[in-house]
């Protein structure tokens, strides 16, 4: 018999603990307004709610999510009154494929509502507003992403190969056919690619399989055990059904099963090639990458005489295209094989005026060599977490001129706070659209002494 418990019981301050929302809970909730990430806002209960698909001023079905705290995670199952802005959705797995989570919302809204994202972070957190707002970047809102990882899973219990995009809200796949977003080259691959892999001896030794479409067109597949003789023929003549490089991914570095075969992207406008590999760093939507490249150009104002800085430079997306129009580009980048691959794609395309460094970008700019002489003019380029230790150093580099490319608005309007502090002036700011139906907001700022 359990010993009774004695003495004083205690509860956490604030009250007894509210019952947690189980998850698959089905909840009727009307939408109060939009989140920043594009998902509607309910409270009930005194709780917050974070609806998928839902709109302002709908009353919709949620199912749970996950609930933590006050705050509940859903995603729409049923629309009893929909807004005047909803469309019907563009793709047969929308609300089940975690891809694209605006597609309910037409292009120009969607376009409204990452605008209004970055002027609220720039206002809330830095406490300004651009002289001027450039239109937005934007292209083709479907068939326009050249690059794709499908998840592979094998289902043990199930015995059953598992092959698609994540599921909304979970690491469940959701089998995809068809998606819209991809570019066309892309599209049959994708449907034929689960058919494949399922007569492969060794479904549980797969990984991931990546899809790229630039100057050709490439599968990489990821593998965790040795591939043998009868599945490598099977992959090989997938590809060569589909006119596609295929690249392997076991252990150490992918690798093409042909060495002689070459695999990058074109900048049209500039004439140039760049070279790369599953695995490095490449904007997804072409069209908008060479609009993004030629309007960083125009703001940036590039002078012949001039030396000017690339930060966070990757393959060399913008570099390149500046080498073309200054004296000379110091370019740099904190991992090493992209700054081999970088400088390699230089002296491919002839441009002899370039220097590529390798160094930690998040943290402090100290005495770089390459940072002694100074520049007129900085262009940016940073990951999620944005540049706050190099921002700090930029004003005693001499830069006139600052063009950060931001795909994050909150590091941005953090980063636009110290770039105030250090003198310069917000003269512009828009959004690029890179990647339609979804919430994620890319955007570009130029700055300027004062």
């Amino acid at each position: 018999m359990a010993k009774p418990v004695r003495g004083l019981r205690f509860q956490p301050s604030g009250g007894s603990r509210a019952a947690q929302i189980p998850v698959g809970k089905k909840q009727r909730l009307t939408i109060e307004r939009l989140a920043n990430d594009g998902r509607g806002i309910a409270f009930l209960e005194g709780r917050t709610w974070f609806v998928v698909g839902a709109l302002a001023g709908e009353e919709v079905e949620a199912r749970v999510l996950g609930a933590h705290g006050k705050v509940v995670e859903a995603r729409t199952e049923r629309v009893f009154s929909a807004s005047d802005l909803r469309r019907p959705a563009p793709c047969a797995h929308a609300g089940r494929c975690g891809g694209c989570s605006v597609q309910h919302l037409p292009h120009n809204e969607q376009l409204a509502l990452k605008q209004r994202m970055l002027a609220e972070q720039l206002s809330r957190v830095a406490g300004v507003e651009p002289e001027e707002w450039a239109a937005p970047l934007s292209g083709p809102e479907f068939g326009y992403r050249r690059r794709a990882r499908v998840a592979v899973r094998w289902d043990a219990k199930a015995k059953k190969l598992e092959v698609g995009f994540r599921a909304a809200g979970s690491q469940d796949i959701v089998a995809i056919d068809e998606c819209p977003v991809l570019v066309q080259p892309l599209q049959p691959i994708m449907s034929r690619l689960p058919a494949m892999l399922q007569r492969l001896s060794k479904p549980q030794a797969l990984g991931h399989v990546e899809l790229f479409s630039g100057s050709a067109i490439a599968v990489l597949l990821r593998h965790m055990a040795p591939l043998s003789a009868a599945d490598l023929e099977i992959l090989q003549a997938f590809c060569a059904f589909h006119e596609a490089q295929l690249w392997l991914h076991g252990e150490g570095e992918p690798q093409p099963v042909d060495p002689g075969q070459a695999l990058g992207y074109r900048l049209e406008p500039w004439n140039l090639q760049l070279a790369y590999r599953p695995g490095d760093f490449v904007q997804v939507n072409a069209g908008v990458n060479e609009a993004m490249v030629a309007q960083a150009l125009e703001w940036l104002a590039p002078q012949a005489d001039e030396r000017v800085l690339d930060l966070f430079c990757g393959l060399g997306n913008f570099a390149l295209p500046l080498a073309q129009m200054v004296r000379e580009v110091v370019a740099v980048e904190g991992v090493a094989t992209m700054v081999a691959r970088a400088a390699e794609n230089a002296a491919s395309n002839n441009l002899h005026n370039t220097r590529f460094f390798q160094a930690d970008l998040s943290q402090p700019l100290s005495d770089a060599e390459w940072a002694r002489e100074g520049f007129s003019a900085v262009l940016l380029d940073p990951p999620r977490d944005g540049a706050f230790e190099v921002v700090r150093k930029l004003a005693s580099l001499g830069a006139k001129r600052l063009v950060y490319v931001s795909c994050n608005p909150a590091t941005l309007a953090r980063d636009t706070v110290e770039l105030v502090r250090q003198g310069y002036r917000l003269k512009r700011a828009g959004i690029l659209d890179m990647f339609p139906q979804t919430a994620h907001v890319e955007a570009m700022a130029l700055f300027e002494a004062s």
